[in-house]
């Protein structure tokens, strides 16, 4: 009846019941502050079956800032374990549980940080910039966020009930085959990686016709801001490469559930296929990550400089440039696995020239930066940081695309230091950077500038102080998942100056946090009243802050690059209509909601061989998107009155300040 669950599922070490205990606290503490203040039918209503992509938006963020504070807690441990397992000590936790910490903090900040943030901004941005009112898709849209929660909420679940995979952040075999990794771990790591990948799927299909289909009149591809572009890049790259990954994760599921032979060595298998496979989607994954954060940048240097951003076009092309090349790196990630100078070679060489487009962006940074009126505020401070952290993550990368380097640099710490300067310095400090800078257009304030400052200057040099010496340390033969080291190899000085420099990230990160706090407390010192703060430059800071649910009342009409700058300081003003039409939109729906919940159903039973609870939760889910496709109500009338009162609000608001 309950498969392989048992009673020892749920014994811990003291770690790990910690971890339980906290959130078993603080999802206790939220249901009594929804039955307080009576919050119960408002979460239903405006944010578990809402349609509304600022809302999912939202919530995207939020889910993904909860796994940050996960997936630093994971670090904070696994420095802590380096900085103290030398010699005779053995540190903190066994060999097993730091392998296992290891892979949920790799697997968290991909899956449920990185991939959160990016698809939280999209869903916020591209509508607004494109001047719609809504995405192609708006159940699919949902139905990918509840996906997204539902693999969350299985990586967090192995944490109180089984165990998670020691396999690694990519899980390569024979490590995750059934003969090493007998127990659910590897399981859990394939059912939440598959439920959530098929979400970011289904949204990269969403946001391609969002963005080929939806544009407002006169807003050409070429006139498009450039961080549609890049979403348009990255999301090309989701619809191509998750499908790998969909049927990577399948074989490997078939090796360990039907006795399959994939990837063993044994009738015919070839792990080296999986480590093919993996690469194949796991190169592009980090473009998919990474160019979204260049469309911020893009934003933020013009805005903050006051210019336009030198050379669009160039920036496109560099944009198209390496969402190709992104598919012609991934064996750089096994240089020392056998596949030939020649092949090496090649690989080597279109590492080096995927370096040129990206050096392209950033000297256009530069150069729009220059003889700019630069204004130094949060979000520039961030791009700041990521040219100092990304040059350097660079520069790392292309020594490493020589084979005959990286025969001596692969496996160690050097590699991981590389791929966090890529990771964080790219893609966490792009995201960070887009929080401050799009707060105020759908919260109505803005965030606390000291505090964000502040967060700012110990994001930065705790990454150095944690990152610089793992570099020196792979150069010293410190290997990657490393939970202990003999006293005589000198390293343990090192390590302890890494663990410092997490605390420092981990004192950022509770300032980012207080942040948000202070600046909720004291929102009204910083009220958005005109819904352009930065004095900005694409549509979305035409519309008032914080964004109405329909967010154009008359959708606008673009003859410029920088519509909304064109619109301010130009000929071509947008014209106030003196009648306003009504606006049909999506209805909520509890659809979305309900497949998140039944899927993690299905997930938990493929885990621990539930057959009942894997097939019953997936019938239901058939039945429901059956009975949604033939209903026909499923979208209500914006009268227009309601949206004259809401303008006329908005307008008052600006005039008052």
């Amino acid at each position: 009846m309950l498969g392989k669950l048992s009673l020892e599922a749920f014994k811990h070490d003291q770690i790990v019941m910690f971890g339980v205990m906290s959130m078993i606290g603080a999802g206790l503490l939220a249901v009594i502050l929804l039955t307080v203040f009576k919050k119960w039918k408002w979460l239903y209503k405006e944010w578990l079956t809402t349609l509304d992509p600022k809302n999912i938006g939202i919530m995207y963020i939020f889910v993904a800032i909860l796994m940050l504070l996960k997936g630093i807690s994971d670090a904070g441990l696994m420095r802590v374990q380096q900085a103290t397992s030398s010699g005779a000590s053995e540190g903190i936790m066994s060999a097993t549980h730091f392998q296992q910490i290891f892979s949920a903090h790799g697997t968290t900040m991909i899956f449920f940080v990185a991939m959160g943030l990016m698809f939280g901004l999209i869903n916020l941005i591209v509508p607004l910039q494109i001047g719609a009112r809504d995405v192609a898709f708006p159940l699919i849209n949902a139905i990918s966020f509840w996906l997204f929660v539902a693999g969350m909420l299985l990586i967090n679940t192995s944490l109180a009930i089984g165990e998670f995979s020691a396999a690694g952040w990519l899980a390569y075999p024979p490590l995750s085959e059934l003969a090493y990794s007998p127990g659910v771990g590897v399981d859990y790591w394939i059912w939440a990686l598959q439920i959530a990948g098929i979400g970011s799927l289904l949204s990269g299909v969403n946001f391609i016709t969002t963005i080929l289909r939806m544009r407002c009149p006169g807003m050409k591809l070429m006139r498009m801001p450039l961080f549609c572009w890049s979403v348009l890049g990255s999301m090309t790259l989701v619809v191509s490469a998750f499908p790998i990954l969909t049927v990577t994760l399948a074989l490997l599921a078939l090796d360990r559930y039907m006795g399959m032979h994939f990837f063993t060595s044994g009738f015919g298998g070839n792990p080296m296929m999986y480590v093919n496979l993996i690469w194949a989607w796991g190169h592009p994954e980090v473009y998919i990550l990474i160019l979204p954060a260049f469309g911020v940048f893009s934003e933020v240097v013009a805005t903050f400089s006051k210019k336009r951003l030198f050379g669009y076009k160039y920036m496109v092309y560099a944009i198209i440039a390496i969402t190709v090349l992104s598919y012609l790196v991934w064996l750089h990630h096994f240089f020392t696995m056998g596949a030939g100078a020649n092949v090496n070679a090649f690989f080597g060489i279109m590492t080096m020239i995927i370096a040129i487009p990206t050096g392209v962006k950033v000297f256009n940074w530069l150069f729009t930066m220059y003889r700019g009126r630069v204004k130094f505020s949060v979000p520039m401070l961030w791009f700041l940081g990521f040219v100092f952290t990304f040059t350097i993550g660079g520069v790392t990368g292309v020594i490493m695309a020589v084979p005959p380097v990286d025969f001596q640099l692969h496996n160690s710490l050097f590699l991981v230091a590389h791929f966090h300067n890529m990771i964080i310095g790219g893609v966490v400090f792009g995201y960070l950077a887009a929080i401050n800078y799009w707060f105020p257009k759908f919260f109505g304030f803005k965030l606390n500038e000291r505090l964000g400052k502040l967060s700012f200057y110990f994001w930065i040099v705790g990454f150095a102080t944690a990152f610089i010496p793992l570099y020196i340390l792979g150069i010293m033969g410190a290997t990657r998942r490393l939970n202990h080291y003999d006293a005589s190899q000198g390293w343990q000085s090192l390590f302890i100056v890494a663990a410092f420099g997490a605390l420092l990230i981990v004192i950022g990160i509770a300032l980012l946090v207080a942040q948000i706090i202070v600046s909720v407390i004291k929102r009204k010192q910083n009220i958005d009243y005109n819904g352009d703060p930065w004095d900005a430059r694409n549509l979305e800071w035409s519309t008032a802050s914080p964004v109405p649910f329909y967010n154009f009342a008359v959708l606008p009409e673009v003859h410029d690059r920088n519509a909304w700058w064109d619109a301010k300081h130009k000929k071509h003003k947008i014209t106030e209509p003196t009648v306003y039409d009504k606006i049909v939109l999506p209805k909520n729906t509890s659809i979305g909601f309900l497949i998140g919940v039944l899927a993690f159903m299905i997930g938990f039973g493929l885990v621990w061989h539930i057959t009942w609870l894997a097939a019953a939760p997936f019938i239901v889910i058939v039945c429901l998107l059956i009975y949604r496709s033939n209903q026909e109500n499923t979208e209500y009338t914006v009268p227009m009155s309601v949206i004259e009162r809401i303008e006329k609000a908005n307008k008052l608001k600006a005039q008052a300040s």
